[in-house]
């Protein structure tokens, strides 16, 4: 039975069957793949306000960089009519595509919430025609295809919310306002803000009546929910870090990121974001890169710079490598579909991954250092490994060399089982490979080697570099 003690604003539940660290995080760390999307009233503007191309970062910003008033912003609301909305597509490309879990932003920096809520009328049930709650379908869809669930919540910066914190950027960043300089200077003197109804309530009213409120309905009115992201802790204090963390015993086996608040709160997972980490920023710890699939996290009409299926399969297999996680976005359109781009690269990530996926799932850092030619990713098996490496480039001379003297096992093809010659040279492996590589993009071999590996160590190693407070 869960005991709940407290006021609305400190509510205790007894964590009853929290799992110890090594389960809780068990799933994650074999997942290596998940989706993130970004969408919301910023759809509909599509990076352009007033026939202005909104200057600089991703469309999702489109508010805070144009310096649109709190009026204006939420009038467009009443253009948002996600007809075409269909969750259960959206879950069945991202299974398909050979993700594990979801993450979709239940709020983001416009304050807008893709849910109902109680603590605010500023939600797609109130303020659009649409009238409905996305996220609980969504859910329903992520159990039926057995994808986890997570919410990305913007618990510090609102913009329309009154009370919530803005970070400052400079109206050159939006558009070329003739008034540029008054604007700025108001958001110097304003603490980030342009409109005085973002001012009309303090901080702390923000916290109490909307963040906590919202992240409580959000722990509470969807299931199971896998993991909570974070994002931007403008103006974050450690007390009102602290009453969003009480809402974590809602879900006590939940994960969480770092950018609740820097540095007492880290939560579970590091958030290098755009980048993937070098080897030496390693440093042991759980991380996942969000990256978009072109500039832009929300949907942008003008954005055509789409990376290739083919760098999105080798970042995969990079990141793989390196012990952490791709998360990897999807900004769907007004109407609540997807672009025709992300759902052909999504597409074909997922042909790749359903030959593949045993490179990816469930495996641990490479034991060596990155190769020119590809990347390595491990399972261990008892007293015996099992090295999976992945070809990007294939070589001219038909030998694949490993820095190895272990004993080789067995090794074949992982597309089609079949058997590759290896010899053991000068404490090397040699692998006697055909002409023609199996994928153009990456063939997977598979090396099954007497023993346990040691990993390769850098002499320096750095701190990784995480998502930024402030975007």
């Amino acid at each position: 039975m869960l005991l709940l003690i407290g006021t609305c604003n400190k509510p205790l539940v007894a964590q009853e069957n929290k799992l110890p660290d090594s389960l809780r995080m068990k799933w994650w760390e074999e997942a290596r793949f998940g989706m993130f999307i970004h969408w919301g009233v910023y759809a509909q503007f599509g990076g352009v306000y007033q026939g202005h191309e909104q200057v600089r970062g991703g469309a999702e910003w489109i508010m805070n960089r144009s310096k649109i008033p709190v009026d204006e912003y939420q009038a467009m609301a009443g253009q948002f009519n996600p007809t075409q909305y269909n969750p259960d597509e959206w879950v069945r490309m991202a299974k398909e595509a050979g993700m594990k879990y979801l993450i979709i932003t239940a709020k983001h920096h416009d304050g807008f919430a893709l849910f109902e809520t109680k603590a605010s009328k500023w939600n797609i049930v109130d303020a659009t025609p649409y009238g409905r709650d996305v996220l609980k379908p969504l859910a329903a869809a992520c159990k039926k295809y057995g994808i986890k669930l997570g919410f990305y919540y913007s618990q510090a910066q609102d913009w329309n919310n009154p009370g919530g914190s803005a970070a400052r950027k400079l109206m050159r960043e939006g558009w070329a306002n003739p008034d540029s300089a008054r604007i700025d200077a108001y958001t110097l003197a304003h603490k980030g803000h342009w409109d005085p109804k973002q001012e009309t309530a303090s901080f702390d009213d923000y916290m109490r009546n909307v963040s906590v409120p919202q992240v409580k309905e959000l722990l509470s009115n969807y299931g199971d929910i896998a993991v909570l992201w974070w994002d931007t802790p403008t103006n974050m204090t450690d007390e009102a870090a602290n009453m969003l963390q009480q809402q974590l015993e809602l879900q006590p086996n939940i994960i969480t990121n770092d950018r609740l608040k820097r540095p007492n709160f880290p939560g579970d997972t590091k958030t290098p974001e755009q980048k993937i980490p070098d080897w030496s920023e390693l440093e042991g710890k759980h991380w996942e890169t969000c990256m978009t699939m072109n500039g832009t996290w929300g949907y942008r009409t003008s954005d055509h710079k789409w990376k290739s299926a083919e760098t999105l399969i080798r970042n995969l297999v990079d990141i793989a490598s390196k012990g952490g996680n791709y998360l990897l976005n999807v900004g769907p359109k007004p109407d609540g579909t997807f672009p025709q781009e992300s759902i052909e690269r999504l597409a074909t990530i997922g042909q790749w991954m359903k030959v593949n996926h045993e490179a990816i799932y469930a495996t641990k850092s490479s034991p060596l250092q990155p190769f020119d030619w590809g990347r390595c990713t491990m399972k261990e098996h008892g007293e015996n490994t099992s090295l999976y490496l992945t070809v990007f480039d294939w070589p001219q001379n038909g030998v694949i060399t490993l820095p190895l003297k272990h004993q080789v096992l067995k090794a074949s093809f992982l597309a089609n089982g079949q058997k590759i010659r290896t010899e053991n040279q000068s404490g090397q492996i040699r692998l006697q490979v055909p002409k023609q590589a199996i994928d153009k993009v990456a063939t997977v071999i598979k090396i099954e080697v007497a023993g346990k590996l040691i990993q390769e160590k850098t002499s320096v190693a750095k701190k990784m570099k995480t998502g930024a407070l402030d975007e």
